[in-house]
Parts: structure tokens; sequence; C-alpha cells
């Protein structure tokens, strides 16, 4: 069973990799404005899908994409995005995990 730290590593890797392709790399090729923004937020979000199902998600994933982006974008600064995704992976992990613990019991 996944404890804190895992939660923590599985908030932390995902989150600094994704934000230094998409953020890092991704935005500032296509541009670091609006078309930029969307177009690295709909690729993030397509990245996203695991499953026909999954759409209820990629949307997700892509709206966060947004404003990750618009962050990186906004401060000139990568570390306000991969803090951000790190906590909403941190989060969403933790709410996952806790929602298992409950469905156990």
């Amino acid at each position: 069973s996944l404890i804190i730290p895992d939660l923590m590593w599985l908030g932390l890797l995902p989150g600094m990799s994704e934000e230094l392709l998409f953020r890092g790399v991704m935005l500032p090729a296509v541009g670091l404005n609006a078309i930029g923004i969307i177009a690295s937020s709909m690729l993030f979000g397509i990245l996203h899908l695991s499953g026909i199902q999954q759409w209820p998600y990629v949307v997700w994933a892509t709206l966060v994409g947004l404003l990750l982006g618009y962050s990186a974008v906004a401060t000139d600064n990568l570390l306000v995005p991969i803090v951000a995704h790190i906590v909403t992976n941190f989060v969403s992990s933790l709410v996952w995990k806790l929602g298992n613990l409950e469905n156990r019991t």
C-alpha cells in the first residue's frame, strides 16, 4: 500500500518532468503567448488519455495545463507551475489513497 513518501514521489517526479517538457520546452517552442499555452495544454491533456472512458480526465488535465501554462508565462518562471503541479499530483494521490482506504472498511 502507498504511504505518504510514496505519494510525495508520485507527485514530484511526473510534476517536474511534465513541466520541464510542456512548459519548459514545448511552450517556448510554440510561443510564450495564448497560442503556445493552448497548444501545449491540449497536448498535455491528450497525453493523459489512457482509455476512451478517460475523456473527463483529459478535459481536466487540459484545463490544469492552461493554468500551469499561464502561470509559467505570467511569472516568467518554471518554478511556479512545477510546484503547483507537484502539489496537485500529491493532493489528488492523497485523495485517491484515502478514498481507497474508506472503501475497504
